[in-house]
C-alpha cells in the first residue's frame, strides 16, 4: 500500500509540475523538433525552422509533429476561434499544451512497467516507484523530444514481445502486425530506434521459432509483420512528401489534367524518405562533429551514470559479473551442450534485461556524438532489472538524493531563466499600452540556448518584433554589435533589449553602452558560462545565478 500510495504521489507530482510548468530549458530540440515548427505551420507565428525540415534538407518525420504538437495547437486554435477561450493563444499554451499531452503519453511507461514486471522476476509497484521517482521520467519524459517518443515506442515493443499465458508463463507474442507498425513508427521517428528495437525483435523471433507453430502460421506472423512495416512506411513517406514538396493531387489534376498513373509518377520523383535523408547526414563524420564529437566510451562513463546514477553502475558490475560467468561455463562444458543456451524470461530474465540496455548503448556508441539524452528509452529495461529483490534495496537514499539533485539541475536551474524570459517579453510585447501605441522590439539573445520565438506569439505577419540569437558570440563582436545598435536608435517607438546571463554581465558593461530598466530573472544556470566557485560565495551569487534582461538606453554614454 506504501507504494501505491508514493506512486499515486509521484504520479501526480509529474502532471503537476507539466503544468507548473517546468522552466528547465534541457536542449534546443525540445522545441525545434516538433514544437516550433508546427507553431508556424498552424498558428502562423513567427517561428525559426530547424535546417530538418527544410525541403531542400528534409531529415525529420512531419507525422509525429502533426500527431502531437499540431494537435495541441489545432485544439488552441480552433477554441479561440470559437469564442470559448478569448485567448487561449499565449505564452503558457503555446508550452505547456504539448507538454501536457507528452505528459499524458508518459504513462504508458508506467503501464509497460506494471505488465512486465511480473515477468521478469519484478515486483510491479516497487518498479513503479523507481520509474516514477527517477528524474528522467520527471523531467524529459514530460518534454517534447523524439527521444522521448523513442521510449514509448521502445516500451510498447517490449509489452507486445513479452506476454504471458494463465500459468504466468511466457508465451507467444499477441501481434506481428503490431510489431511490424510500431517498429517502422519508432524508424521513421528515429532511425537509432533499430538499435532499441533490435534485441526485442530477436527475442520475438525466438518465441515464435520455438512455440512449436507449423511453418505455414510461421510464415504468416512474418509476411504479417513485414506486410505492416511497409504499410506504415507508406503512409510515412505519403505525408512526409507532402509536406516537403507541398504537392497538391487536386493541382495536379485541375492544372495538368493528369490521369492517375501521371500523378503517381510525378509523386515517385519527388518521393522523401525521411530516416534515410537522417541516416546519410549522420553517418558522416564530418557531419556529426559540426554538433559535436565525444569519445566513443561517453555514453558508458559519463551519460549512463548521469541519467541513472547507481542503477547504470549496478548494471554494469552484473553485466561483468553475468558475463564472466557465462564463459567460464562455456569453457568448462563447451563439449556437453550441442548449441548456446537460449533466452529464457525465468532461468534468464537478468541476463535477458541486460541485453535490452547494453546492447542499444553498444549501437549508440559506435557514433561520436553522444548526448544524454539519447539513451533514455534504456530506462524501462533498467528498472525491470533494478527492481529484481535486493538488487538496488540498499542503495535507497542514494537514489532519492540523486533524482533530487537531478530534478533541480535539469527541472529548474539548467538555461532556466530563459522561458520565463520569453513569458515576460511576450507579455510586454501584447502590452495594452504596446497595442495603442505602435512599437518596435529588437530582442538580442547572447550566451543563451536557442530561443524559441514561438513564445513569443508573434504573428508572421507582424514586422514590429525582430529577434536575433547570437549565441556564444565572442565580446568583440557583441559589443561591437551593441555600439552599431546605439548609435543607429533613431526610432522614438523602438525598445531594444540583449537578453544574457549573469555570468557575461560584466563583459557587456565593458561595451561603452548604457541600459535601463533591467530585469533579473533566477535561477538561471548555463553550462556553457557557468558561475566561478568563488563568486558564487560572495554576496553576487544571484546575479551570476540569474539571466538579465537589459534595455539599451537612447542616451547611451560610458559606464
Amino acid at each position: 500500500m506504501v507504494a501505491r500510495a508514493l506512486w499515486a504521489l509521484l504520479a501526480a507530482l509529474r502532471a503537476g509540475w507539466c503544468l507548473l510548468p517546468q522552466s528547465g530549458y534541457l536542449h534546443p530540440d525540445e522545441f525545434f523538433q516538433a514544437p516550433e515548427v508546427m507553431a508556424g505551420d498552424i498558428l502562423n507565428l513567427q517561428v525559426y525552422y530547424p535546417w530538418e525540415f527544410l525541403s531542400n534538407s528534409p531529415c525529420r518525420t512531419v507525422v509525429f509533429p502533426l500527431m502531437t504538437s499540431g494537435v495541441t495547437y489545432w485544439v488552441i486554435k480552433s477554441l479561440q476561434q470559437l469564442a470559448i477561450c478569448s485567448s487561449c493563444i499565449n505564452s503558457y499554451t503555446l508550452l505547456v499544451s504539448p507538454r501536457l499531452l507528452f505528459t499524458i503519453f508518459s504513462f504508458i511507461l508506467d503501464y509497460s512497467v506494471y505488465q512486465l514486471a511480473p515477468l521478469w522476476g519484478a515486483d510491479p509497484w516497487k518498479a513503479l516507484v523507481l520509474l516514477a521517482g527517477s528524474y528522467v521520467t520527471l523531467v524529459f519524459y514530460t518534454r517534447t523530444f523524439t527521444n522521448t517518443l523513442e521510449g514509448l515506442l521502445f516500451a510498447l515493443l517490449m509489452v507486445l514481445v513479452s506476454s504471458k499465458n494463465s500459468s504466468g508463463r511466457s508465451a507467444e507474442p499477441r501481434s506481428s502486425s503490431l510489431l511490424g507498425i510500431v517498429t517502422t513508427a519508432g524508424f521513421f521517428n528515429r532511425p537509432t530506434f533499430l538499435a532499441f528495437a533490435l534485441m526485442p525483435l530477436l527475442y520475438w523471433a525466438s518465441l515464435t521459432v520455438d512455440s512449436q507453430k507449423s511453418i505455414k502460421t510461421l510464415i504468416n506472423d512474418f509476411l504479417k509483420f513485414i506486410l505492416c512495416a511497409c504499410f506504415t512506411a507508406f503512409v510515412f513517406i505519403t505525408a512526409d512528401t507532402f509536406y516537403f514538396t507541398s504537392v497538391s493531387l487536386d493541382n495536379l489534376y485541375s492544372t495538368n489534367k493528369s490521369s492517375l498513373i501521371d500523378v503517381i509518377v510525378q509523386l515517385h520523383d519527388k518521393m522523401v524518405v525521411t530516416p534515410f535523408n537522417f541516416l546519410s547526414y549522420n553517418l558522416n563524420p564530418h557531419n556529426l562533429a559540426l554538433h559535436g564529437s565525444h569519445p566513443r566510451v561517453t555514453h558508458f562513463t559519463v551519460n549512463g551514470v548521469m541519467l541513472f546514477g547507481i542503477l547504470h553502475i549496478l548494471a554494469i558490475s552484473a553485466g561483468f559479473k553475468m558475463l564472466k560467468k557465462y564463459v567460464h561455463q562455456l569453457m568448462l562444458v563447451r563439449w556437453c551442450y550441442r548449441g548456446l543456451p537460449g533466452l529464457s524470461v525465468h532461468s534468464e530474465g537478468s541476463p535477458t534485461l541486460l541485453l535490452f540496455y547494453f546492447v542499444p548503448l553498444a549501437f549508440l556508441s559506435l557514433f561520436s556524438h553522444q548526448e544524454p539524452r539519447f539513451l533514455i528509452p534504456l530506462i524501462l529495461p533498467l528498472v525491470l532489472f533494478s527492481a529484481s529483490p535486493s538488487r538496488a534495496e540498499k542503495w535507497k537514499l542514494l537514489i532519492v538524493l540523486f533524482n533530487l539533485l537531478g530534478a533541480l539541475l535539469f527541472g529548474c536551474l539548467h538555461q532556466g531563466g530563459l522561458i520565463p524570459c520569453l513569458f515576460h517579453l511576450e507579455q510586454l510585447i501584447h502590452s495594452p499600452a504596446s497595442s495603442s501605441h505602435p512599437q518596435h522590439y529588437t530582442l538580442l539573445f547572447a550566451h543563451t540556448y536557442m530561443p524559441p520565438r514561438s513564445l513569443l506569439n508573434i504573428k508572421k505577419t507582424d514586422v514590429h518584433v525582430e529577434v536575433i540569437d547570437m549565441a556564444g558570440a565572442g565580446e568583440e563582436t557583441l559589443c561591437q554589435t551593441l555600439e552599431q545598435r546605439a548609435s543607429n536608435f533613431t526610432c522614438s517607438n523602438c525598445h531594444i533589449f540583449i537578453i544574457i546571463p549573469g555570468t557575461v554581465r560584466a563583459t557587456v558593461t565593458k561595451c561603452g553602452v548604457s541600459f535601463k530598466n533591467e530585469t533579473l530573472i533566477f535561477p538561471h544556470l548555463s553550462m556553457e558560462d557557468p558561475p566561478q566557485i568563488p563568486v558564487l560565495s560572495s554576496g553576487n551569487w544571484r546575479s551570476q545565478l540569474g539571466l538579465y534582461i537589459l534595455e539599451l538606453n537612447r542616451d547611451h554614454q560610458s559606464l
